[in-house]
């Protein structure tokens, strides 16, 4: 682990003068970061004895807040935002929320990013200003779709936490979870309750970067994770019923791609 360790750090000097690498440090070394999401994030989940951010933790000295919980989704982001205020307040460099698989699983429709009326606004180019009518858009805060509890959360996020820098990481890929007959949930090659495919979940927080001005570290694509494949099914609690949840291996994997994601962002 210490050689793997080393030769990321040697790779992300190569380009820094001589000079420069006595003081260089990875922008997030020694942060304090909350973690918001899921089972996949949740440190109760069992699939993996160290997660993601616990590699993050003892790789850059990050202390991690977390208060994901197993089977949540994007509406409960404002709750686990109101815990990490109440138990920490200010006392947070960054927030990375982590969320939308459950979404998917649970057939919550996509819905839109606004709203739109026609109103009254004073403009003038070339001319004397004066009141004309515009299309107005306004986020759409309905929570019973996908994009609008994203809004609610987000909206919540940049109230409570205006100076700081919080990244939305995407929902990776997913095959069946079988845990028993009552929480029996197919593989991503089909579509949800509501006809969507998990790439219209993952698309949205793409999108939501640009509706919100927030990073998205798309590890959906990034981290290698493919678990519709046998020969990926090592990195996953179990071949056989769960393919959802990664095993250590698998958040090693997720981690290292954030590790180098990081180092492109300030932690504020």
């Amino acid at each position: 682990m210490a050689r793997k360790i080393l030769s990321f750090v040697v790779c992300a000097l190569m380009a820094v003068p001589v000079a420069a690498q006595r003081s260089w440090q990875h922008p997030w070394q020694g942060k304090r970061v909350a973690y918001l999401g899921d089972s996949v994030t949740g440190p109760r989940n069992k699939a993996a004895k160290t997660k993601y951010w616990a590699f993050l933790r003892d790789w850059l000295g990050i202390t991690p807040y977390v208060y994901a919980v197993s089977g949540r989704e994007w509406s409960d982001i404002p709750r686990q935002a109101s815990l990490l205020k109440a138990e920490h307040g200010d006392s947070v460099d960054a927030i990375i929320i982590f969320m939308g698989t459950n979404d998917y699983n649970m057939g919550v429709p996509i819905g839109r990013w606004y709203d739109e009326r026609v109103e009254k606004v004073v403009a003038g180019i070339n001319e004397q200003k004066h009141p004309v009518d515009r299309r107005r858009r306004y986020h759409c805060m309905d929570a019973g779709t996908y994009r609008g509890r994203i809004n609610i959360a987000l909206d919540t996020l940049k109230r409570m936490y205006p100076t700081k820098q919080i990244v939305l990481l995407t929902p990776i890929h997913r095959a069946g979870f079988f845990a028993n007959d009552r929480n029996w949930q197919p593989a991503e090659d089909y579509t949800n309750r509501c006809g969507e495919y998990i790439d219209a979940y993952v698309e949205s927080v793409r999108q939501a970067g640009n509706v919100w001005a927030v990073p998205v570290i798309d590890l959906n694509a990034l981290c290698g994770l493919y678990p519709l494949i046998d020969a990926q099914a090592r990195y996953f609690n179990n071949a056989a019923t769960d393919r959802l949840h990664p095993n250590a291996d698998g958040h090693e994997r997720m981690a290292r791609a954030l590790a180098q994601q990081l180092l492109a962002l300030p932690c504020f």
